[in-house]
């Protein structure tokens, strides 16, 4: 039987710190990840793509704040359905077009996902992650007065809104993605998803939130049954000591040994520290299972146990 993987995708495979952020440069890079993607399938693995969003639903931000005095602008939920929309866009094609090469008639679909949060989460409680355009000490009052935004000042550039990263705890459209999955690639969980609260009648309406797509990964993988969570990054190696004399790149992680390096503070927050935060989850609720951290350039040869970072439970 096929091994069902689950792969989460860093910045770095959907835009290059090199090129302009325009859509036709991100296509581009996006080509070229499609390529990596195109080659696990070709190796008889099924899977499924989750995504990051991070500098599209910003730039979405700021367009439609922007054009506040043209336009409406747009809530943060419906931004971030926006770059789900488009992101998947580009990579359906382009995944399409690089499994066509393969000869591998494949259907490619995004799902739009909402992925539930919890209102009780602490981080609502402390919003940390920063979005949008940058304003003045007294723009910043008068947003958070007349909308309730949270505004913190940012490393001396200015302030900006921030709102909260909760964990997801449900994703909407998993009945979904599970009947798609013996015959389609299916795309989903952009961006970690669309932040949706239940309420008291069962209903969801969206939040302000921003969701971190390696426990949206995470959390798919889990309700997928996949045997393997791939988390595709810049580096090959999670390392202790980065960028230090004494780094150590890292071959394996049992889920002690990750605990240990992150309360040893080794991983950055917001970097390194979800990534394997999202791995130790995935483990410690799949014992018999494994979460692998590598490049996108180096994920057929960390499937083949050759590199990359391999957590496993024990």
């Amino acid at each position: 039987m096929a091994e069902k993987i689950v792969v989460a995708l860093g910045g770095n495979a959907l835009q290059s710190g090199k090129s302009e952020a325009t859509a036709e440069a991100q296509l581009a890079v996006v080509k070229e990840t499609c390529e990596r993607i195109a080659d696990l399938s070709e190796k008889g693995y099924e899977v499924a793509v989750v995504h990051g969003n991070g500098p599209q639903v910003g730039r979405i931000l700021l367009a439609s704040e922007t054009a506040k005095d043209v336009t409406p602008a747009m809530p943060f939920d419906v931004c971030g359905a926006m770059s789900q929309g488009y992101i998947g866009y580009h990579l359906q094609q382009a995944l399409r077009f690089a499994l066509a090469k393969r000869g591998k008639n494949i259907p490619v679909v995004t799902l739009l996902t909402q992925m539930v949060v919890d209102q009780k989460d602490p981080a609502f409680q402390n919003p940390t992650k920063p979005i949008g355009p940058f304003y003045s000490e007294a723009e910043a009052k008068e947003l958070a007065e007349s909308k309730g935004y949270s505004m913190k000042e940012d490393a001396g550039r200015g302030w900006r809104r921030v709102v909260p990263s909760p964990i997801p705890t449900k994703i909407v459209e998993l009945d979904s993605v599970k009947k798609l999955w013996d015959s389609t690639i299916v795309i989903t969980c952009g961006g970690g998803g669309i932040p949706v609260l239940e309420t008291a009648n069962g209903d969801l309406e969206g939040t302000a939130a921003v969701i971190d797509k390696d426990f949206a990964a995470e959390l798919l993988a889990e309700n997928v049954g996949a045997d393997a969570l791939m988390i595709l990054t810049e580096v090959e190696k999670v390392a202790i000591n980065f960028n230090k004399p004494n780094q150590e790149n890292l071959g394996h992680m049992t889920y002690a040994e990750a605990e240990k390096h992150c309360a040893d503070g080794q991983f950055a927050p917001g970097s390194m520290l979800p990534k394997v935060q999202a791995a130790m989850k995935f483990v410690k609720a799949n014992p018999d299972k494994k979460a692998i951290i590598t490049s996108l350039a180096k994920a057929i040869d960390a499937l083949e146990g050759k590199t990359g970072t391999v957590i496993t439970f024990a």
